[in-house]
């Protein structure tokens, strides 16, 4: 394989993607857009869920209790409701998500250290948003409770000692102390543009060639099959790297995702998974003679198992054992296990051998299948 011809097919393909407005597109705004959208649109976690409350009581303590709803971020208090049906006809009528209902005897059972309930009413049309609503109120409802019983503790002149729980949990969250879900989510998204760009262009390289009628002139020349295919691909490549560069500043820059690893082991890490993605889009450009079925073949093989299989939308490990040894099979679950973790643990190369040899070996045999599928030949 001879340098110079090689980048002479580099060259005519770069002149080919800068004289195609649709190739220059997805290769210059897909990726800020894929970022934009994602990263304020897709989260895992609720703020300012609307909350409605049926206070029975009245009381000072009841509306301590509003006070604390009130000031949480994860809830907007709607309003206050005179009737139970009001409340009912809210979460019927979708305005409100969460429901709370204090009781009558409220103030008193505090004041008596009895135990006291608030009724809670959750729209579980939506699971995720339900039980996020019940674990956020849960969570306001304990607080205010040691804030309640201490009181009541000291306005006796008791030993706190005394009441202290036997057992509890003092929790420290690592990599994600805020438990941001865009930390969990956009460095999917820079996995998912660099996906979906080296499909979307590496998927012409070839097609375009047989549907333009020009592969007669590549197969007169004397440049190998290798030169071709190692030209197509490189300013794919380059495209691909600059694209995850702007993802990634994106990410950390603007997204304040945190980046505690190297630049080396991103870079690595980056050139093996866009290296499968572009060999396994060319080898569809190479089975596929024309450009509308290659790209939509190039969709369907990368976009779809990086999506529904690689956990970015779903965990891998809660899913069934037969759908679980699909996931191997899919290229991108491996980079999005190494983008995170140098992204957010600061991993170094050494400690992610396992995803990095598995990109490795797939960019290989996916390398290998597309030189021999492609022939000098207009057979």
């Amino acid at each position: 394989m001879t340098v110079r011809r090689t980048l002479a097919i580099a060259r005519k393909e770069l002149i080919q993607v800068r004289r195609d407005p649709r190739s220059l597109l997805i290769a210059m705004l897909m990726p800020v857009l894929l970022m934009g959208l994602l990263g304020y649109g897709a989260r895992l976690d609720a703020r300012q869920l609307p909350v409605w409350i049926f206070d029975r009581d009245g009381s000072q303590e009841s509306q301590a209790l509003l006070h604390q709803v009130r000031a949480s971020p994860y809830f907007a208090l709607v309003r206050t409701v005179e009737r139970y049906d009001a409340l009912v006809a809210a979460l019927d009528a979708g305005r409100a998500r969460l429901g709370l209902v204090v009781p009558p005897d409220f103030s008193r059972r505090l004041r008596s250290g009895e135990r006291v309930a608030v009724q809670a009413l959750v729209d579980g049309t939506d699971d995720n948003s339900a039980h996020l609503a019940i674990g956020y109120a849960e969570a306001i409802l304990d607080r205010f409770a040691a804030e309640v019983q201490g009181d009541w503790i000291r306005r006796r002149g008791l030993s706190e000692r005394a009441f202290v729980a036997p057992l509890s949990i003092e929790a420290r969250t690592w990599y994600n102390e805020d438990l941001d879900s865009r930390h969990f989510i956009i460095p999917g998204v820079v996995a998912l543009a660099m996906a979906l760009v080296g499909a979307l262009l590496a998927s012409l390289a070839v097609a375009r060639e047989w549907e333009r009628g020009t592969m007669e002139q590549l197969v007169s020349t004397p440049v190998t099959a290798a030169e071709i295919l190692v030209g197509k691909l490189l300013p794919y490549f380059a495209i691909g790297m600059a694209d995850a560069a702007i993802c990634v500043a994106i990410a950390v820059g603007w997204f304040a995702v945190p980046f505690r690893g190297t630049l080396l082991a991103l870079a690595a890490a980056t050139a093996l998974f866009l290296l499968v993605t572009l060999l396994v889009a060319l080898f569809i450009s190479v089975t596929i003679r024309n450009q509308l079925g290659a790209s939509q073949i190039a969709i369907l093989a990368t976009l779809l198992p990086f999506n529904m299989l690689s956990g970015f939308a779903f965990p891998i490990d809660q899913m069934p054992a037969p759908v679980r040894a699909i996931t191997y099979v899919v290229w991108g679950r491996y980079y999005l296990t190494v983008v995170k973790a140098i992204l957010l643990k600061g991993s170094p190369l050494g400690d992610l051998l396992a995803p990095m040899s598995a990109l490795a070996l797939y960019a290989l045999a996916v390398g290998v299948l597309a030189t021999r599928r492609f022939r000098k030949s207009l057979d």
